[in-house]
C-alpha cells in the first residue's frame, strides 16, 4: 500500500461577473432549433417520440420565464 499524496488546499475561485441574460439567448436559440428539427423530421415527432416537440416548447417557455425574471433585476447574486 502506497503513501497517499497530500494535496494543497486552494481557495474557491471567484464567480464570473457577467449578465446571465447573455446565456439565455443562445440557449433559447438551441431549443428553437431543436423544435424546428423535430417538426421537420417526421421520425422525431411520431410514435413514441411524439412528446419531443413539447419538450422543446417547454424549454422555450421556461427560458422566456427565466429571461423575464432576470430582466426585472431578480436573480442577480451580486445585488443580493
Amino acid at each position: 500500500m502506497g503513501q497517499r499524496e497530500r494535496r494543497q488546499w486552494r481557495p474557491d475561485p471567484e464567480p464570473l461577473r457577467w449578465p446571465a441574460t447573455l446565456l439565455l439567448g443562445p440557449l433559447m436559440g438551441l431549443w428553437a432549433l431543436a423544435l424546428i428539427v423535430t417538426l421537420i423530421v417526421p421520425a422525431l415527432h411520431t410514435g413514441e417520440r411524439s412528446w419531443w416537440p413539447w419538450c422543446c416548447i417547454i424549454g422555450l417557455a421556461l427560458g422566456a420565464l427565466g429571461y423575464g425574471y432576470l430582466r426585472r433585476g431578480r436573480g442577480n447574486a451580486a445585488d443580493a
